[in-house]
Order: C-alpha cells, then sequence, then structure tokens
C-alpha cells in the first residue's frame, strides 16, 4: 500500500505517562515540606501519690481573661483592648504584693497577686471567639511573660536572653513560671 503525502505520522507517545509519573514521584520525594510547630504548651504533671495536689489560690492571685463571642476582652472584669493586656499582665506578675520576691519591681498593691510563683492566668473563651483573636490573646500572654524575664536576665547575669546558657534560662522560667489554665 502506497501511503498518501496528506497523512502525517503520529509522534508515539506512549512513554509520555510513564515520563509524567516519573517525574511526579521524583519531585515528592525530593521536596521538604515545613513543619508548623503551633502552640507550645504542656500539661501539668501528675500529682505524685500520697501528696495532695489540690491547694486553693487566693482570688487575688488569679488573673481573669474573658473572651467573649464578639472577641471583646475583658481582664479581671474590665473591658480592655488587647494593647493594654501585656502591661496589664507585667503588672499583675511581677506586682510582689507579699514582700517575698527579691527580683520582683512591682507596686505591691493588695489586690495584684502576692508573687510570680502564685500568679496564676485564667483564660476563658467562648466557643464563637475567633481563632485570630484567641491567637492574639496567647501572643501577649507569651510576650508579658517574655519581656519580665528579659528585665530579669538583664538585671541578674548581665546578659539577653539570646546568650544564656541553658541552667540561667531554666533560673528564669522558675522565677517567672508561665501558669495559665484555660476553660470554655
Amino acid at each position: 500500500m502506497k501511503m498518501s503525502r496528506m497523512t502525517t505520522s503520529g509522534v508515539n507517545a506512549g512513554s509520555m505517562a510513564d515520563i509524567a509519573f516519573l517525574l511526579l514521584i521524583f519531585f515528592l520525594v525530593t521536596t521538604t515540606f515545613s513543619e508548623d510547630e503551633g502552640i507550645r504548651s504542656s500539661m501539668p504533671s501528675p500529682c505524685p501519690q500520697g501528696v495532695d495536689c489540690t491547694s486553693e489560690i487566693q482570688g487575688k492571685n488569679i488573673f481573669t481573661i474573658r473572651l467573649n463571642h464578639k472577641d471583646e476582652l475583658m481582664a479581671n472584669n474590665e473591658l480592655i483592648s488587647l494593647s493594654e493586656l501585656r502591661e496589664n499582665i507585667k503588672a499583675f506578675v511581677d506586682n510582689n504584693g507579699d514582700n517575698s520576691c527579691a527580683y520582683c519591681n512591682g507596686t505591691k498593691r493588695k489586690n495584684l497577686s502576692d508573687n510570680p510563683l502564685k500568679a496564676v492566668i485564667a483564660l476563658y473563651t467562648d466557643r464563637e471567639t475567633s481563632y485570630k483573636s484567641y491567637i492574639s490573646v496567647q501572643n501577649e500572654l507569651v510576650s508579658a511573660y517574655y519581656e519580665l524575664r528579659k528585665e530579669l536576665s538583664n538585671r541578674k547575669f548581665q546578659k539577653s536572653v539570646e546568650n544564656l546558657t541553658e541552667q540561667e534560662l531554666k533560673i528564669l522560667k522558675e522565677s517567672y513560671p508561665l501558669r495559665i489554665s484555660e476553660a470554655n
């Protein structure tokens, strides 16, 4: 049979699917995915047997934060803005109401916490609170404690937090322990 001049032979594309599949496998295997860390929080350690771990916390040692469904922020029953929260937390935690804290710079007001070791932040959120507001409040909480630890680092060790040893970091964390209680 004679082939006509008008017909052209087609390109054999049978192996193109195999090549595309191999390229897909190659890029999936060689690609690295960044890992999101999320919010760092840890559960308290279990209570040892034979020890009474139920202790009453005085009302003045609890800083209450409430986020409602409209993302309105209340701190100790006062409506405040997010920008005011960090300074309010720092004043509460660093108060030194019972004069037992040698490193605190607080105002020693009777209606604020006794010392950083007794201070507890209670965070209450509504089921309809936006995730953005919740994360913003968490960020302010962590930032307040970071600033308190940073100030103590400068006073006690004459170093920035980034240049501290593991032991010095442990001292800072024990001096200003982050104690947050969360509930809906």
